[in-house]
Order: structure tokens, then C-alpha cells, then sequence
């Protein structure tokens, strides 16, 4: 049986892992100004989040079209492939799951649609390391066993330098809450299950990068290991060299993709990591 693999642009996939692989990303969409473009396609992060403080209204988001999922599934189909697993950011979050639900309705068994509870690298090591065990020759129910493995383990935090992102999301309840008390403070958060869990909050940049890295190191060894940034690479690369030597195999830097940096803002810094199993 060939599996095939789908996930959005949220993912953040790499481009050349996506292309080893041959994992189908589908683009979510950032909306700016009346207009929408393409996540990963129509929008340099870089620019991006360089014009992003100066966005008035700030951007929104929108999941991809049920149509643009089906297509996607169609076409895997007709290339051969006969199981498709197509992993997405949590329902709780998008309306990402729910338009890949519905469109793979139209495929009988042929396409599993699964929620990954999480975002960014979050998302892509479950799909990755299902696209790498598929590629060894794991069938598929050693596939699915690996994801839930991973869906279980994996942890995704940053560093924030403002809550003022978060908050203007309307995804995060406690951010309007705390709003008043950390408005001057760097917010340290976690995502777990589809929730945005608040960490603590650092006065300086040097101490939330402190408290970042000791989080880190609390998760114990780790299968993978990505740094996460938005658009603050000098920091991020810097952060690379301090944590590299706690993964097994070398950790992917990431400048995280429009659709997520929309509601978390520039100059995050953060982590997604498998911790080995126990």
C-alpha cells in the first residue's frame, strides 16, 4: 500500500523535507487589507513581518477551502497513492480539520483526516516522522500508532514580545484577562491539545530567553528539535547553538509562517520538540 501525505501550511514543513517526502501542503490564507494571499506562497515572511506592526487593521486568517483540500486528495489518488493521512492544526484553533473532514468525505476510507492538537513544527514532526516511517516500510497502522505517539509527546513553546497579537486573535481567553497586567511584559507560552496555556512572563528579553531554554531542558531528551522564530533569525540561530547538542539528530531552524506569526506577532522565539519515549 502507498501512502501519501497531506498537511497545510501551518506546519511549517520545510520545503525540501515536503519534497523528500513528497508531503502535499495546502496553503491556508492571510488576509490583508481586502486581500488574500496564498500562506507559503504569495507572502515573504520576512517582508511580512517587517511590515506587520504597521498593519492597520491587523491581518486575519482563513482556513483553506474545502475545494482546495479535494483537489489535493483527487490528485494524490490518481497518482498512485491508495492511503492518504492528512494531519492539520486543532479544530479548536482553524477551520483547517474541518474543511479536510469534509472533503475527504468524498474519498470513502481512502483519506484519514487527524486533528494534531498543536501548530507550526507541532503539526509538521507528526507528519514528517509519519512520511518517514512510511518511506521504511511501516504499513499502515504502524503509521497511525507513530502519530499518536508523537501527538502525545510533542511541545510546542515561545516567547512572546507582545501580547498585544494574541490577545487581538480573540483564540486565547486568559490574554484579554491578563491583558492589563502584562501589557509591558514578554509572555512565555505553551501550546498543549488545541490550547494556549500561559507559561509565566519575563521583564527582559535575556530573562524570557532564560526561562525558554530551562523549559526546554525540562522536557529531557528529545527524538526532534526545531527552533522557532518570527523573523528574529540572529536571536534564533544564537538559541540554536545553545540547545543543538539535546536532540538526536539535528534541529531545524524555522521562521515560522505568516498564518501563525499573524496572531503571535515579530520577534517570537520558541521551540517544538519530540521528547524520546518513555
Amino acid at each position: 500500500m502507498k501512502m501519501g501525505f497531506v498537511t497545510d501550511s501551518t506546519a511549517d514543513v520545510p520545503a525540501e523535507v515536503a519534497r523528500q517526502y513528497g508531503i502535499e501542503v495546502v496553503p491556508a490564507l492571510v488576509n490583508i487589507a481586502g486581500k488574500s494571499y496564498a500562506d507559503g506562497v504569495e507572502l515573504s515572511r520576512e517582508d511580512f513581518y517587517t511590515r506587520l506592526p504597521g498593519l492597520k487593521p491587523l491581518p486575519t486568517t482563513s482556513a483553506p477551502s474545502v475545494g482546495s483540500f479535494r483537489v489535493c486528495y483527487e490528485t494524490l489518488l490518481k497518482s498512485g497513492v491508495d492511503q492518504i493521512l492528512s494531519i492539520h492544526l486543532p479544530n479548536a484553533l482553524s477551520g483547517t480539520y474541518n474543511a479536510a473532514r469534509l472533503a475527504a468525505q468524498d474519498f470513502s476510507q481512502q483519506v484519514k483526516v487527524l486533528d494534531s492538537g498543536q501548530l507550526s513544527l507541532g503539526v509538521g514532526f507528526q507528519v514528517i516522522l509519519a512520511a518517514e516511517a512510511a518511506a521504511r516500510g511501516a504499513i499502515l497502522d504502524e503509521v497511525l500508532a507513530l502519530v499518536e505517539s508523537i501527538r502525545q509527546r510533542v511541545r510546542v513553546a515561545a516567547l512572546l514580545e507582545s501580547i498585544e497579537y494574541v490577545r487581538r486573535s480573540g483564540r486565547v481567553s486568559w490574554a484579554t484577562a491578563m491583558i492589563g497586567g502584562i501589557l509591558r511584559l514578554q509572555p512565555l507560552v505553551e501550546l498543549r491539545y488545541g490550547l494556549v496555556h500561559r507559561l509565566g512572563q519575563a521583564r527582559t528579553r535575556l530573562q524570557g530567553v532564560e526561562r525558554l531554554v530551562e523549559t526546554l531542558h525540562s522536557w529531557g531528551p528529545l527524538e526532534r528539535l526545531a527552533v522557532l522564530h518570527t523573523n528574529a533569525e540572529a536571536a534564533a540561530r544564537q538559541l540554536l547553538e545553545e540547545v543543538k547538542s539535546l536532540a538526536a539528530v539535528p534541529p531545524l531552524l524555522v521562521n515560522v509562517t505568516t498564518a501563525v506569526g499573524t496572531h503571535v506577532g515579530p520577534n517570537g522565539l520558541g521551540f517544538a520538540a519530540v521528547p524520546v519515549a518513555r
